[in-house]
Parts: C-alpha cells; sequence; structure tokens
C-alpha cells in the first residue's frame, strides 16, 4: 500500500477535554516578553492529513466549554483594535477599520494555524509540480448578487470577475464527453452499480440502464420529461406557501406520487449543501439545485442566487480572498500584484506578526475572555498560544470568531444576546481532497462526477478547470487531478439542529483512517472496471473537517416565522455590546463569503469614529 502523508492526531475519543489544559494559564504572567515569531519554513498550506479543524485548534475552546476559566494576565501590548477570528470576515473587518483609521494599529487573534478561517487552501506536489485545491469555501457565488460593501472591496482588493470566463473552461469537461454518474447501493436497490449519464444521456437510455424497480423508472422519466403541474388550480402564491412547508421528500411521495425508490435515490442528492436529508428541505427551494426534478412546471422559477455561471472560481477557492486582504494589510507578506500572480505567490509567514507593523496576524491564538477595562474605554482581550496566556488591550474589539463561542468569551452580555448568538447551530461537514497522478478512469467512464446513493462520501467529482497566471488547469486525462469528496453525517432519526451537534460529536471522533478508508473504497467501486487501484492510484489525501462548518441555514423546515427581521435571534446576538463589535456570516445566517463580508462593514460602521 503506497504511502500516503498524514497527521492522524485525533485517536477518535479525544473529544471531551477537561481543565487540565488551562493549568499553565494561571501560571503565566508574561513577565518574559512573548515571540510569536514563525520560522521562514513554516508554510501550512502544503500540510496533508487531517486538516480544516486541526488539532491544537480546538482543544482550548472545548475546555472553555467544558467550564475552566483561565486567570489573565496582566496585558502586554496595546492596540486600537482586536480582532477575534482570521477568516474572511476578520480580515476584511481589519482592512475596513484600517480604512476609517488609517495608521491604526490592528491585532488578529485566530485559534488556526492559519488565515482564511473556512477559506483553506491545500497544494500537493507532485513530480515537482503544485496542485492546488479548495479546503472549504470554494467560490465567489453570483457576485452580481453580493451588496455594494462586498463587490467594492473585490474591486480594491484587484479580483477582476470578467477574467473569470476564460480562467475557467466550462467546455473542457462537456467537450470530453464527461458528465454525472449516479453509484447506486446494494440495499436500496437490489445491486451496486454505476450508470453514467445522469442529465446528459437521452432520458429513456439512462433510466434504462439504472437498477430501479419499473414503477420507478416510469417514474424517473416523468419526473424528468414531463410538463405537469402538480397542483393544478392553486394561484402562485398559493403554491409556494404551500411549498415552503412541504419537505421534497413528501412532495415526491405525497404530491408526485412516486416509487419510494426514488425518494431513496434523491434522499441525500443535497446534502453537501443543506447537510440535512430531504424530509427537512423545502420543496420550494430545490430548483435552485442543479439536479432535483419535479418542479419545473409547477412553480416557475424565479431569480435567485443560481442564475449566474459558477465559475468565478481561483484553484484553491476564496482562500485567494483571503491572501488578497492579507496583501492589502500586509503587503510585504504576499508577494506580487495581481489576481494573477497571487496564486502561486507564496505567503511570508514570518512576516505576518512582527513588532513595530500596523497589522499583525498571530496565528495558533485562541481568544477566551474579552472584557471592557473598569472605566469602560477599553477591551482586554485573553488568548492562548501555545499553552500560555496572554492579554492585550484595546479601543475597540470585533468578534469575527463563531457566534455559539462567543457567550464563552463575552461574559458581560446579557443573557437575551447570549441567547441569540447561541442559537444559530454551525453545520459540520468535511471536505476531502485526492491527488492522483491521471483521471484517465474518469474519461474512459465518461465521468467528471459520481453521486453515491448511500456512501460514507455522498460525491466524488474532478476539480474545477481553472487557469489564472502561471498556474494551468489539467488539460488532459493524463495530467495528475484533485479530487473532491465531500462527507456529512447523515441520522435520519434526528431531527432539526439536533442533527448537526451529533454529527459534530460524530467527525471530532472519526480519525484519519477511516476517511482514507472511505476514500479507497469508493474510489475502487465506481473506477474498478478502468483498472484503477487506490493503493496505487492515490498520491495523497488532505481531509479539511470542519466540526463548525456551515452558518446555520434558517430556510429549512422547522424554522418558525418571525414578524420582523429585528426578532431574528441572530440580529438580537449581532447587537454592539460597548466597544464590542461582532461580524462573521453566522451573524447573518447565510453560509456565503459576501455575507461575512457585509457584517465585517456593518460591524466597522458601529464603530465611533
Amino acid at each position: 500500500m503506497k504511502k500516503i502523508t498524514r497527521r492522524d492526531f485525533l485517536n477518535g475519543t479525544q473529544v471531551a477535554i477537561g481543565a487540565s489544559l488551562f493549568t499553565p494559564w494561571v501560571e503565566a504572567l508574561g513577565s518574559i516578553p512573548p515571540d510569536f515569531s514563525l520560522a521562514k519554513d513554516y508554510y501550512p498550506p502544503a500540510l496533508t492529513g487531517l486538516r480544516g479543524s486541526h488539532d491544537g485548534s480546538w482543544e482550548v475552546m472545548h475546555s472553555l466549554v467544558a467550564g475552566a476559566r483561565p486567570k489573565p494576565p496582566r496585558s502586554e501590548e496595546e492596540y486600537d483594535l482586536v480582532v477575534v477570528g482570521g477568516g474572511i470576515s476578520g480580515l476584511s473587518a481589519a482592512y475596513f477599520y484600517q480604512q476609517k483609521k488609517p495608521g491604526s494599529r490592528v491585532l488578529i487573534l485566530d485559534n488556526h494555524d492559519d488565515f482564511g478561517g473556512h477559506a483553506k487552501r491545500n497544494e500537493f506536489n507532485i513530480n515537482g509540480t503544485t496542485r492546488i485545491g479548495y479546503g472549504g469555501t470554494e467560490s465567489i457565488d453570483t457576485p452580481s448578487a453580493y451588496g455594494k460593501p462586498a463587490k467594492d472591496l473585490l474591486l480594491e482588493l484587484g479580483v477582476k470577475l470578467e477574467k473569470f470566463y476564460e480562467a475557467f473552461d466550462q467546455k473542457l469537461y462537456p467537450s470530453l464527453g464527461l458528465g454525472k454518474g449516479i453509484l447506486f447501493d446494494e440495499k436500496n436497490f437490489g445491486e451496486r452499480k454505476l450508470v453514467v449519464g445522469y442529465g446528459s444521456a437521452p432520458w429513456d437510455e439512462f433510466v434504462a440502464q439504472t437498477p430501479l424497480n419499473e414503477q420507478a423508472k416510469k417514474d424517473l422519466l416523468r419526473l424528468q420529461t414531463g410538463e405537469e403541474d402538480y397542483l393544478p388550480g392553486l394561484s402562485l402564491e398559493e403554491k409556494k406557501k404551500k411549498l415552503e412547508h412541504t419537505s421534497y421528500e413528501s412532495f415526491l411521495r405525497d404530491i408526485a406520487n412516486v416509487d419510494p425508490q426514488l425518494i431513496e435515490m434523491y434522499r441525500k442528492w443535497g446534502i453537501s449543501f443543506w447537510c440535512v436529508g430531504i424530509d427537512e428541505i423545502p420543496a420550494m427551494s430545490v430548483q435552485s439545485y442543479d439536479g432535483m426534478p419535479g418542479l419545473e412546471h409547477t412553480l416557475p422559477r424565479e431569480g435567485s442566487r443560481g442564475d449566474e455561471p459558477y465559475i468565478f472560481h481561483f484553484p484553491d477557492g476564496n482562500a485567494s480572498i483571503a491572501r488578497l486582504l492579507v496583501r492589502a494589510l500586509i503587503p510585504e507578506a504576499v508577494p506580487g500584484a495581481n489576481q494573477e500572480d497571487l496564486v502561486t505567490a507564496r505567503v511570508d509567514y514570518s512576516l505576518l506578526d512582527r513588532s513595530g507593523q500596523r497589522t499583525r496576524i498571530r496565528l495558533n491564538s485562541t481568544a477566551v475572555n474579552a472584557v471592557h477595562t473598569v472605566d469602560g474605554k477599553h477591551v482586554d482581550v485573553t488568548y492562548v498560544n501555545h499553552g500560555t496566556a496572554h492579554t492585550v488591550t484595546a479601543r475597540d474589539c470585533i468578534m469575527a470568531c463563531y457566534n455559539g463561542a462567543i457567550p464563552y468569551l463575552c461574559p458581560e452580555l446579557s443573557p437575551q444576546q447570549k441567547a441569540g448568538l447561541a442559537y444559530g447551530v454551525k453545520v459540520p461537514l468535511t471536505y476531502v481532497k485526492v491527488l492522483v497522478p491521471n483521471w484517465r478512469a474518469f474519461a474512459e467512464l465518461g465521468l467528471d462526477f459520481v453521486y453515491y446513493t448511500n456512501d460514507f462520501y455522498k460525491q466524488v467529482e474532478l476539480d474545477y478547470p481553472v487557469s489564472i497566471g502561471k498556474y494551468q488547469r489539467s488539460q488532459t486525462p493524463d495530467d495528475p487531478m484533485i479530487l473532491h469528496m465531500c462527507y456529512v453525517h447523515y441520522a435520519p432519526d434526528v431531527k432539526g439542529p439536533e442533527q448537526w451537534r451529533e454529527g459534530r460529536r460524530k467527525l471530532l471522533q472519526t480519525p484519519f483512517s477511516v476517511f482514507e478508508g472511505h476514500v479507497r473504497d469508493q474510489l475502487d467501486q465506481a473506477l474498478a472496471t478502468t483498472g484503477f487501484d487506490a493503493d496505487r492510484d492515490i498520491n495523497g489525501i488532505t481531509v479539511n473537517r470542519w466540526p463548525h462548518g456551515y452558518s446555520y441555514d434558517p430556510h429549512l423546515l422547522w424554522e418558525p416565522h418571525r414578524a420582523s427581521e429585528a426578532e431574528q435571534p441572530w440580529v438580537i446576538g449581532r447587537q454592539p455590546f460597548g466597544r464590542i463589535k461582532i461580524a462573521n456570516s453566522d451573524a447573518a445566517a447565510q453560509a456565503y463569503t459576501d455575507a461575512a463580508i457585509m457584517q465585517a462593514w456593518r460591524a466597522v460602521g458601529e464603530i465611533e469614529s
């Protein structure tokens, strides 16, 4: 078996962290000037194995939640602004603050070993060539829908959206005859069988090849080719109201009257987007997601985020947005001048946190407390870096971390505001990147995407074909390729946000070896007829594990109706509190990059001039 470089930090049981981790905090009084410098060869994007919320990034916060409390040492440094969280929202907040208050001193704290938050960059080396993948936030989704401050920020950073129409080769995979396939499972369909051509082959030909029973075949053909209005006699508004409160599963079963096998076929189709099964997705929503049929002639599609081509993608996803922000804040750390040279630029992490510079980014630093000084004119922020507690003082503080962490960090908040912050359960998911030396097996089968009806990973797909600057996409099936696989824990008997809490527990208990084993098994399942051999043909695996992934989605069936925006829990939670302001995508209950930017812009706008 080929050796794969990895860091398998979790043993599957290391979830409950006790107060013992806090012992060095109360002893560290900052008597020795701290050194936060990083080595010249420090470069997290090149690490493989278990990444995302990696070992060392989550234990301190879990200790805090478990009840441990540090004794804050005396303040060691003073800043105009401390930002807790170095993701896109935190970096944007620092950028907007520097614009508002030129020359101010800003410190950004992040618990991970890299900046960017969920906008994670993964690099692989093969035969002296670097291949780049996205480990989280993947694209600038529908930039025409961005708010003006977010659009302006992209322009100021040098993002030229029009260039993606050339950079993203929309014709490459279709020109090779590639399309979607479904790997049917034996439990629900009687045999394990890969069927190619979903959405590209004539529907009668595709349906004939499936292991569906005869009635399910007829129903699938009807869903995909029929022009039936399944809610005749209802007005458009009546249809919307009904379908907002009807699950897609119920629509298929009770309104479209399809065979139960089709319900099983589509049960996890949208799980990488909504992170729930079709029993909790409103039928009203599915037209915005490719491949979920039945509503085309019942509810005419209206304008949505999905009306712009999904092509605004850097090879590392929106990690490039984070890198552009760092370039704007600390130019010497990210060499280059435009989005073309950014992709292959190597960040010098040793320049992120140097004494005397206006903006400093301090990695491996978990905030544990943020309280106002006695006079209320400043905020003391305590954090833990490599087991040692430190405190800094700032005129202003922006919490750009997860909403759910803020009640534990800011004890002065009211119970109502803490409840609002805690309301939105973040959604766990995992993006796995797999490096293979070529993708001939996919080309031979006519595949660029495989959907698994009932397996650990919901999908495997070829990387987006994007070339920017000196970085060239994998152009032919003989070139190395990064495959994308997505895992979301599915618990059919657990409903509502509790399923995400269970998913988070499961995710933190799952060691790298389990992720790796399912990668090998599922690739062999789909590609075995081509001679693909996972033991031979996998060169690297990076598991981007996000126990706190997507921001809470309030558009699923269980969410109650509220009379006004002001009554939404996340709106209550994001209210300014003295010199502490709150920014992140959680504050908008939207898992989008523009939400992260817009909330940063709002938070900075709440700061007094």
